[in-house]
């Protein structure tokens, strides 16, 4: 007889959120992308420490090594940008963490602002956290949530 559960251990459970951003999409991809390493810290602040292994320009292939407070712990990951569009995206992967992040930027011709969309998907989870998963996907929506508000208002404060 086999088990049913009730979630599915195989889909990546996802968090997406989009916000409007009074900029062009090259200032927005300027702070996002070409400003990587600098900026990231910023609009993530558990990130602790930010370490690019493969020189400071972001580019496909580059790896970097980060390190977060959650909930606290540190925690350390390595990442690799796996698409780096300028102006339109930035993806980057976890090589020893089951989790991938990827900021979308679409110009928006008639407001001359920027729609950015930022979705984090964790691909796996452990089986004692399969349970969680409602709860897990609530803390991971919250946070790409505040992940486009901090680049908003980050880009904001920098414009004036």
């Amino acid at each position: 007889m086999q088990l049913k559960f009730p979630f599915d251990s195989s889909k990546p459970i996802t968090g997406e959120a989009s916000i409007e951003i009074e900029q062009s999409i090259e200032n927005v991809f300027s702070f996002i992308g070409e400003s990587f390493y600098e900026n990231y810290p910023k609009w993530a602040p558990e990130v602790v420490e930010l370490e690019p292994l493969d020189g400071k320009q972001p580019f496909v292939g580059a790896k970097t090594k980060q390190v977060r407070a959650d909930q606290g712990s540190l925690v350390e990951s390595v990442f690799e940008i796996t698409d780096y569009e300028p102006v339109e995206k930035l993806t980057f992967k976890g090589l020893n963490e089951p989790y991938i992040h990827n900021y979308l930027l679409e110009r928006d011709k008639e407001k001359r602002s920027t729609h950015l969309t930022f979705r984090f998907e964790l691909s796996e989870i452990e089986v004692f956290m399969r349970p969680f998963q409602k709860l897990i996907r609530a803390s991971i929506e919250e946070g790409a949530e505040n992940t486009v508000e901090n680049i908003r208002n980050l880009m904001l404060a920098y414009a004036n």
